[in-house]
């Protein structure tokens, strides 16, 4: 199926009670044209122009000898990406989503390219998080393609609704923890499989409980993804790990991006590297591994 509870975003936008009924009934809401053509370019430029941001990568999800890059950091820094995750339509509404105060708990991009970009299977984001000290889901993830995504070249999967369920038992599978596959099924009959198509520059917000997948790209297209997630200033996790804990957020207007003309110092944002980060791969009791 196709995704629901799309809205068109402008600068007048802001989260109603329509955008939070749908947000909390369905576990997401898009937001078209978030990032316009060219705050699109711009932070593709930050990321793409120069390896002060790709140097961190690393091969996190391995699959049959397919590979999805990843960087992974920990503060948004004052580059074109720090002022994307601090301005006021990214940060701002995820602060009126989750109906409080949050900080950055991490950026990262996924870069999956044509041909050779690895599946990653049905899981939640709490599932990892829950390890790391953060005692509630109240966390969300947005996600921003710098790519236009369909099906043959990976967009993301979600089963609607399926954030009401609660954190459900994950087992290990390779460097992912993957949701119990019968349960997944049983889910699937109640829970629409939701195939969220966009554009480059749209938004997805979705809920730390959000069943989610995304298939390989077996497609000649590369599908490059931003994605930030944010946790309730409230909810400091319990546990130092290889994400921050509360750090106030100085948020900016949203013209910080367009105005912004740092685009190679990344200084202040703390790359994650898994070799030196020893929690990222911490497995624990029950098989599930922090993240």
């Amino acid at each position: 199926m196709e995704a629901v509870s799309v809205y068109q975003y402008t600068e007048a936008f802001k989260v109603t009670d329509e955008v939070r009924r749908d947000f909390e009934q369905h576990g997401y809401i898009v937001l078209k044209g978030l990032l316009d053509k060219e705050e699109v370019a711009i932070v593709e430029m930050a990321i793409g122009g120069s390896d002060a941001i790709t140097k961190h990568k690393f091969g996190d999800v391995v699959d049959g000898g397919r590979k999805t890059d990843t960087v992974l950091w920990k503060h948004p820094g004052n580059d074109v990406t720090g002022m994307v995750v601090r301005s006021e339509k990214v940060a701002g509404i995820s602060e009126q989503l989750l109906g409080g105060e949050v900080y950055h708990y991490h950026t990262k991009l996924m870069l999956k390219e044509g041909g050779r970009g690895a599946k990653h299977v049905w899981h939640q984001d709490y599932s990892y998080w829950y390890w790391n000290g953060c005692l509630f889901p109240e966390m969300l993830t947005v996600f921003i393609p710098l790519d236009d995504c369909r099906k043959d070249n990976s967009c993301l999967q979600v089963l609607r609704g399926s954030h009401k369920c609660g954190r459900i038992f994950h087992k290990t599978a390779g460097e992912q923890n993957a949701c119990d596959a019968e349960r997944i099924e049983e889910l699937k009959a109640v829970c629409p499989h939701d195939f969220m198509e966009i554009d480059a520059g749209d938004a997805i917000f979705f809920h730390c409980n959000l069943i989610h997948c995304s298939s390989q790209n077996n497609s000649d297209r590369r599908r490059w993804a931003f994605l930030t997630a944010y946790n309730r200033a409230s909810n400091n996790p319990t546990k130092v790990h290889h994400h921050p804990q509360y750090t106030p957020l100085h948020k900016v207007p949203n013209v910080a991006i367009k105005e912004c003309k740092n685009f190679t110092d990344v200084s202040g944002k703390a790359f994650v590297d898994p070799t030196v980060d020893t929690t990222y791969k911490s497995f624990f009791k029950d098989g599930n591994s922090a993240r």
